[in-house]
């Protein structure tokens, strides 16, 4: 099921986010995506520095899919997306994509894990940023995606 996108980052491809070829580096595309996630989360009114001073938090990545379509070239103009999938008490996911114009270039699923910020020790995500973060999620979520109705 596609999640529409709730939030689009832009980035410009710089030098430095290439190859000697022009090409953007494989590696640079998540550097593009945790940006258009962190911009998600201060625009929900939450920023880093926020979450780890205020609620003891940081989220971190778990795991991530990732899918390399086209590739993006120096001076590109890019859109990167961020959209909640899944929320659970202590992680959630985000499906990402970056695209030039309307020509998708990656698409990325990335499990987001809840950490206590001295420990790094999980914990559960603190109200009411579960609660906002489970009012983005698509209408239906299943509680186990491996459960299916006959």
């Amino acid at each position: 099921m596609a999640v529409e996108p709730l939030f689009s980052w832009p980035a410009r491809v710089y030098w430095e986010d290439t190859d000697a070829g022009g090409v953007v580096y494989h590696a640079q595309y998540l550097a593009f995506m945790e940006r258009a996630r962190t911009e998600w989360m201060r625009a929900q009114g939450y920023g880093q520095e926020l979450l780890r001073n205020e609620y003891g938090l940081v989220f971190v990545v778990r795991a991530m899919e990732i899918d390399f379509l086209k590739p993006a070239r120096l001076d590109d103009a890019l859109s990167i997306t961020a959209a909640v999938q899944e929320c659970r008490k202590a992680s959630m996911v985000f499906a990402q994509s970056i695209r030039r114009g309307d020509e998708l270039l990656v698409t990325a699923q990335v499990r987001i894990a809840a950490l206590h910020a001295d420990s790094f020790r999980p914990r559960g995500i603190p109200q009411p940023l579960l609660g906002q973060l489970q009012a983005h999620l698509p209408e239906q979520q299943p509680d186990d995606p491996l459960q299916t109705n006959p």
